[in-house]
Protein backbone atom coordinates (compact mmCIF):
# COMPACT_ATOMS: atom_id res chain seq x y z
CA UNK A 1 0.00 0.00 0.00
CA UNK A 2 2.90 2.51 0.65
CA UNK A 3 4.80 1.24 -1.98
CA UNK A 4 1.80 2.46 -4.69
CA UNK A 5 1.42 5.70 -2.57
CA UNK A 6 4.99 6.96 -2.54
CA UNK A 7 4.57 5.72 -6.92
CA UNK A 8 1.68 8.02 -6.50
CA UNK A 9 3.16 11.03 -4.78
CA UNK A 10 6.29 11.12 -7.33
CA UNK A 11 3.78 10.93 -10.59
CA UNK A 12 2.23 13.77 -9.07
CA UNK A 13 4.92 16.18 -8.07
CA UNK A 14 6.19 15.43 -11.86
CA UNK A 15 3.11 16.42 -13.10
CA UNK A 16 3.38 19.66 -11.44
CA UNK A 17 5.57 22.57 -10.40
CA UNK A 18 5.33 22.03 -6.71
CA UNK A 19 2.68 21.01 -4.14
CA UNK A 20 1.80 21.92 -0.47
CA UNK A 21 1.53 19.00 1.99
CA UNK A 22 -2.01 20.27 2.16
CA UNK A 23 -2.28 19.36 -1.34
CA UNK A 24 -0.24 16.27 -1.28
CA UNK A 25 -2.61 15.09 2.22
CA UNK A 26 -5.76 15.80 0.31
CA UNK A 27 -4.88 14.15 -2.96
CA UNK A 28 -3.45 10.81 -1.57
CA UNK A 29 -6.15 10.92 1.31
CA UNK A 30 -3.53 10.51 4.32
CA UNK A 31 -2.04 13.19 6.86
CA UNK A 32 0.42 15.97 6.43
CA UNK A 33 2.91 14.07 8.87
CA UNK A 34 2.31 11.33 6.59
CA UNK A 35 3.38 13.01 3.55
CA UNK A 36 6.14 14.29 5.89
CA UNK A 37 7.73 10.82 6.33
CA UNK A 38 6.98 9.49 2.53
CA UNK A 39 9.06 12.58 1.18
CA UNK A 40 11.65 11.76 3.53
CA UNK A 41 11.31 8.01 2.80
CA UNK A 42 11.62 9.10 -1.08
CA UNK A 43 14.68 11.50 -0.70
CA UNK A 44 16.57 8.54 1.06
CA UNK A 45 15.95 6.46 -2.17
CA UNK A 46 17.34 8.45 -4.51
CA UNK A 47 14.19 10.53 -5.65
CA UNK A 48 15.15 14.06 -5.34
CA UNK A 49 12.33 15.71 -3.28
CA UNK A 50 12.69 19.06 -2.16
CA UNK A 51 11.03 20.96 0.50
CA UNK A 52 10.58 24.65 0.22
CA UNK A 53 9.84 25.96 3.47
CA UNK A 54 7.62 28.71 4.85
CA UNK A 55 3.58 29.55 4.40
CA UNK A 56 4.09 29.40 0.70
CA UNK A 57 6.15 26.30 0.36
CA UNK A 58 5.84 22.98 -0.98
CA UNK A 59 7.26 19.70 -2.39
CA UNK A 60 8.88 19.71 -5.69
CA UNK A 61 11.26 17.46 -7.83
CA UNK A 62 14.81 19.03 -8.45
CA UNK A 63 17.43 18.58 -11.55
CA UNK A 64 14.66 17.79 -14.10
CA UNK A 65 14.12 13.99 -12.72
CA UNK A 66 11.86 12.00 -14.28
CA UNK A 67 10.65 8.49 -13.34
CA UNK A 68 10.55 5.82 -15.93
CA UNK A 69 7.03 4.36 -13.94
CA UNK A 70 4.77 5.70 -16.25
CA UNK A 71 3.57 2.79 -18.28
CA UNK A 72 0.13 1.89 -18.18
CA UNK A 73 -1.07 -1.57 -16.85
CA UNK A 74 -3.78 -3.25 -18.21
CA UNK A 75 -6.40 -2.61 -16.35
CA UNK A 76 -5.41 1.36 -16.27
CA UNK A 77 -5.46 1.66 -19.96
CA UNK A 78 -8.86 -0.04 -19.57
CA UNK A 79 -10.09 2.40 -17.25
CA UNK A 80 -8.40 5.78 -19.15
CA UNK A 81 -10.89 5.04 -21.60
CA UNK A 82 -13.87 5.27 -19.24
CA UNK A 83 -12.24 8.50 -17.38
CA UNK A 84 -15.00 10.73 -19.16
CA UNK A 85 -17.95 8.81 -16.67
CA UNK A 86 -16.39 9.36 -13.39
CA UNK A 87 -19.35 8.83 -11.59
CA UNK A 88 -19.60 5.17 -13.51
CA UNK A 89 -16.02 4.62 -12.45
CA UNK A 90 -16.54 5.68 -8.46
CA UNK A 91 -19.97 2.92 -8.55
CA UNK A 92 -17.84 -0.12 -10.46
CA UNK A 93 -15.07 0.76 -7.94
CA UNK A 94 -12.36 1.44 -10.69
CA UNK A 95 -11.66 5.16 -9.39
CA UNK A 96 -8.71 4.35 -8.40
CA UNK A 97 -7.02 2.70 -11.20
CA UNK A 98 -8.49 5.83 -13.35
CA UNK A 99 -6.76 7.78 -11.11
CA UNK A 100 -3.64 6.21 -11.31
CA UNK A 101 -3.81 5.70 -15.07
CA UNK A 102 -4.06 9.96 -15.69
CA UNK A 103 -1.69 10.93 -13.58
CA UNK A 104 0.90 8.36 -15.84
CA UNK A 105 -0.50 9.79 -18.73
CA UNK A 106 -0.12 13.52 -16.77
CA UNK A 107 3.36 12.56 -15.72
CA UNK A 108 4.47 11.42 -19.76
CA UNK A 109 3.41 14.91 -21.05
CA UNK A 110 5.89 17.32 -21.81
CA UNK A 111 5.45 20.79 -18.99
CA UNK A 112 2.99 22.86 -21.60
CA UNK A 113 0.47 20.10 -22.12
CA UNK A 114 -0.23 18.86 -18.52
CA UNK A 115 -2.93 20.86 -17.55
CA UNK A 116 -4.73 19.64 -20.53
CA UNK A 117 -6.83 16.97 -18.17
CA UNK A 118 -7.94 19.60 -16.17
CA UNK A 119 -8.86 22.05 -19.09
CA UNK A 120 -11.21 19.74 -20.54
CA UNK A 121 -12.84 18.54 -17.46
CA UNK A 122 -14.02 22.19 -17.46
CA UNK A 123 -15.49 22.15 -20.75
CA UNK A 124 -16.94 18.93 -21.33
CA UNK A 125 -18.95 16.93 -17.92
CA UNK A 126 -21.05 13.75 -18.97
CA UNK A 127 -24.80 13.86 -16.45
CA UNK A 128 -25.98 10.49 -17.63
CA UNK A 129 -28.95 10.00 -15.21
CA UNK A 130 -32.35 11.87 -16.12
CA UNK A 131 -34.03 15.13 -14.10
CA UNK A 132 -35.98 14.27 -11.12
CA UNK A 133 -34.27 11.19 -10.63
CA UNK A 134 -31.78 10.72 -7.85
CA UNK A 135 -30.13 6.97 -8.95
CA UNK A 136 -29.08 4.81 -6.02
CA UNK A 137 -25.91 2.44 -6.56
CA UNK A 138 -26.99 -1.15 -6.51
CA UNK A 139 -24.83 -2.72 -3.73
CA UNK A 140 -23.60 -5.66 -6.08
CA UNK A 141 -21.99 -3.70 -8.98
CA UNK A 142 -18.49 -3.53 -7.88
CA UNK A 143 -18.79 -7.66 -7.49
CA UNK A 144 -20.68 -8.13 -11.24
CA UNK A 145 -17.77 -5.43 -12.56
CA UNK A 146 -15.29 -7.42 -10.94
CA UNK A 147 -16.66 -9.98 -12.79
CA UNK A 148 -17.00 -8.57 -16.39
CA UNK A 149 -13.06 -7.26 -16.17
CA UNK A 150 -11.53 -10.56 -15.30
CA UNK A 151 -14.11 -12.80 -18.24
CA UNK A 152 -15.15 -14.99 -14.73
CA UNK A 153 -18.22 -17.14 -14.48
CA UNK A 154 -20.90 -15.40 -12.02
CA UNK A 155 -23.54 -17.24 -10.38
CA UNK A 156 -26.48 -15.10 -9.07
CA UNK A 157 -29.75 -15.45 -7.58
CA UNK A 158 -32.06 -13.08 -9.62
CA UNK A 159 -35.90 -11.30 -9.01
CA UNK A 160 -38.25 -11.91 -11.54
CA UNK A 161 -41.65 -10.58 -10.03
CA UNK A 162 -42.32 -12.33 -6.40
CA UNK A 163 -39.62 -15.14 -7.27
CA UNK A 164 -35.80 -15.96 -7.69
CA UNK A 165 -33.57 -17.96 -9.93
CA UNK A 166 -30.90 -19.02 -9.77
CA UNK A 167 -28.40 -18.47 -12.94
CA UNK A 168 -24.81 -19.24 -14.00
CA UNK A 169 -24.14 -15.66 -15.90
CA UNK A 170 -21.23 -15.17 -18.74
CA UNK A 171 -20.89 -11.13 -17.78
CA UNK A 172 -19.85 -10.12 -20.90
CA UNK A 173 -20.73 -6.24 -20.33
CA UNK A 174 -22.18 -3.47 -18.04
CA UNK A 175 -24.17 -0.53 -19.54
CA UNK A 176 -25.60 2.29 -17.38
CA UNK A 177 -28.88 3.48 -19.30
CA UNK A 178 -30.82 6.48 -17.53
CA UNK A 179 -28.94 5.92 -14.11
CA UNK A 180 -29.53 2.12 -14.35
CA UNK A 181 -27.10 -0.59 -14.21
CA UNK A 182 -28.18 -3.54 -16.97
CA UNK A 183 -25.44 -6.13 -17.26
CA UNK A 184 -25.25 -8.11 -20.21
CA UNK A 185 -24.13 -11.51 -20.22
CA UNK A 186 -24.91 -14.96 -21.77
CA UNK A 187 -27.09 -17.82 -20.23
CA UNK A 188 -28.60 -21.07 -21.00
CA UNK A 189 -27.51 -20.61 -24.79
CA UNK A 190 -28.51 -16.74 -25.75
CA UNK A 191 -27.56 -13.66 -24.86
CA UNK A 192 -30.12 -11.75 -22.06
CA UNK A 193 -30.65 -8.38 -20.24
CA UNK A 194 -30.36 -8.41 -16.57
CA UNK A 195 -30.89 -5.15 -14.47
CA UNK A 196 -28.55 -5.09 -11.85
CA UNK A 197 -30.39 -3.27 -8.80
CA UNK A 198 -32.67 -6.97 -9.07
CA UNK A 199 -29.55 -9.55 -8.71
CA UNK A 200 -30.15 -10.81 -4.89
CA UNK A 201 -27.21 -12.08 -4.52
CA UNK A 202 -23.53 -12.54 -7.07
CA UNK A 203 -20.62 -14.90 -6.12
CA UNK A 204 -17.66 -14.66 -8.95
CA UNK A 205 -16.30 -18.13 -9.79
CA UNK A 206 -12.84 -18.90 -10.29
CA UNK A 207 -13.12 -20.50 -13.70
CA UNK A 208 -13.07 -18.00 -16.99
CA UNK A 209 -15.47 -17.90 -19.84
CA UNK A 210 -13.84 -17.71 -23.67
CA UNK A 211 -15.46 -14.63 -24.76
CA UNK A 212 -17.69 -14.71 -28.02
CA UNK A 213 -15.01 -12.33 -30.42
CA UNK A 214 -18.50 -11.78 -32.58
CA UNK A 215 -20.43 -10.36 -29.70
CA UNK A 216 -20.13 -6.55 -29.82
CA UNK A 217 -21.86 -4.68 -26.86
CA UNK A 218 -22.97 -1.39 -28.22
CA UNK A 219 -24.80 -3.13 -31.53
CA UNK A 220 -26.54 -5.82 -28.79
CA UNK A 221 -27.57 -3.01 -26.37
CA UNK A 222 -28.93 -0.94 -29.45
CA UNK A 223 -31.36 -4.05 -30.90
CA UNK A 224 -32.33 -4.79 -27.59
CA UNK A 225 -33.36 -1.45 -26.78
CA UNK A 226 -34.87 -1.11 -30.16
CA UNK A 227 -36.99 -4.81 -28.98
CA UNK A 228 -37.93 -3.61 -25.97
CA UNK A 229 -39.43 -0.20 -26.92
CA UNK A 230 -41.21 -1.91 -29.76
CA UNK A 231 -43.04 -4.70 -27.09
CA UNK A 232 -44.45 -1.93 -25.20
CA UNK A 233 -46.11 -0.89 -28.13
CA UNK A 234 -49.12 -3.19 -27.97
CA UNK A 235 -51.71 -1.03 -28.74
CA UNK A 236 -53.10 0.60 -32.03
CA UNK A 237 -55.40 3.95 -32.58
CA UNK A 238 -55.93 5.91 -35.36
CA UNK A 239 -55.27 9.64 -34.94
CA UNK A 240 -56.40 12.45 -37.89
CA UNK A 241 -53.61 15.15 -37.21
CA UNK A 242 -53.25 18.91 -38.95
CA UNK A 243 -49.76 19.50 -40.51
CA UNK A 244 -48.43 21.16 -37.41
CA UNK A 245 -49.94 18.01 -35.05
CA UNK A 246 -47.96 15.59 -37.63
CA UNK A 247 -44.67 18.07 -36.85
CA UNK A 248 -45.20 17.75 -33.39
CA UNK A 249 -46.06 13.88 -32.92
CA UNK A 250 -42.41 12.49 -32.63
CA UNK A 251 -42.26 14.53 -29.67
CA UNK A 252 -44.73 13.62 -27.49
CA UNK A 253 -44.90 9.84 -28.54
CA UNK A 254 -42.13 6.98 -29.25
CA UNK A 255 -40.10 8.92 -32.08
CA UNK A 256 -39.60 6.00 -34.34
CA UNK A 257 -43.41 5.16 -34.15
CA UNK A 258 -43.92 7.96 -34.94
CA UNK A 259 -41.97 8.36 -38.01
CA UNK A 260 -42.83 4.62 -39.04
CA UNK A 261 -46.68 5.74 -39.06
CA UNK A 262 -46.77 8.86 -40.80
CA UNK A 263 -44.59 7.08 -43.44
CA UNK A 264 -46.68 4.77 -43.68
CA UNK A 265 -49.78 7.23 -44.05
CA UNK A 266 -51.79 7.87 -46.90
CA UNK A 267 -51.30 11.25 -48.37
CA UNK A 268 -53.16 14.19 -46.55
CA UNK A 269 -57.27 14.46 -47.50
CA UNK A 270 -58.42 17.59 -49.33
CA UNK A 271 -58.30 19.82 -45.60
CA UNK A 272 -54.67 18.65 -45.54
CA UNK A 273 -55.15 16.20 -42.72
CA UNK A 274 -53.31 13.34 -42.40
CA UNK A 275 -54.87 9.68 -41.23
CA UNK A 276 -52.23 7.41 -39.27
CA UNK A 277 -52.66 4.03 -37.17
CA UNK A 278 -50.10 4.73 -34.10
CA UNK A 279 -48.70 1.70 -31.89
CA UNK A 280 -48.71 2.89 -28.34
CA UNK A 281 -47.94 1.41 -24.98
CA UNK A 282 -51.87 1.42 -23.51
CA UNK A 283 -54.49 3.74 -24.10
CA UNK A 284 -53.91 5.39 -20.93
CA UNK A 285 -50.55 6.70 -22.18
CA UNK A 286 -51.92 7.88 -25.60
CA UNK A 287 -54.36 9.81 -23.95
CA UNK A 288 -51.94 11.97 -21.97
CA UNK A 289 -49.15 11.87 -24.78
CA UNK A 290 -51.94 13.35 -27.45
CA UNK A 291 -54.14 15.87 -25.29
CA UNK A 292 -50.59 18.11 -25.72
CA UNK A 293 -51.58 18.07 -29.46
CA UNK A 294 -54.75 19.79 -28.44
CA UNK A 295 -57.20 20.69 -31.43
CA UNK A 296 -53.60 19.41 -33.78
CA UNK A 297 -55.14 15.88 -33.11
CA UNK A 298 -57.62 13.81 -33.47
CA UNK A 299 -58.46 10.59 -32.34
CA UNK A 300 -60.64 8.15 -34.32
CA UNK A 301 -60.65 4.47 -32.90
CA UNK A 302 -60.93 3.09 -30.37
CA UNK A 303 -64.33 4.54 -29.62
CA UNK A 304 -63.21 4.44 -25.97
CA UNK A 305 -60.49 6.83 -26.49
CA UNK A 306 -62.40 9.18 -28.69
CA UNK A 307 -64.86 9.14 -26.12
CA UNK A 308 -62.43 10.35 -23.51
CA UNK A 309 -60.80 13.05 -25.50
CA UNK A 310 -64.23 14.12 -26.17
CA UNK A 311 -65.03 14.37 -22.35
CA UNK A 312 -61.96 16.31 -21.82
CA UNK A 313 -62.65 18.72 -24.48
CA UNK A 314 -66.12 19.23 -22.78
CA UNK A 315 -64.36 19.94 -19.50
CA UNK A 316 -61.81 22.50 -21.20
CA UNK A 317 -64.80 24.24 -22.66
CA UNK A 318 -66.66 24.49 -19.62
CA UNK A 319 -63.38 25.67 -17.80
CA UNK A 320 -62.64 28.33 -20.42
CA UNK A 321 -65.91 29.68 -21.42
Amino acid sequence: MRAARLIKMVLLLQSRPSMTAAELARELEVSERTITRDAQALSEAGVPVYADRGRTGGYRLIGGYRTRLTGLARGEAEALFLSGVPGALREMGLDDISSAARLKVSAALLPSLRDASESAAQRFHLDAPGWYHEPETPPLLPAVAEAVWDDRMLGARYRRRDTEVERELAPYGLVLKAGVWYLCAHAQGTFRVYRIDRFAAVEPRKERFIRDECFDLPAFWEEQSAEFARSLLSTRIVVRLSADGARRLPYVVDRVAAQEAIAAAEAPDGDGLLTVTLPVESEEVAFSQLLTLGPDAEILEPAALRGRFAEAAERMRALYG
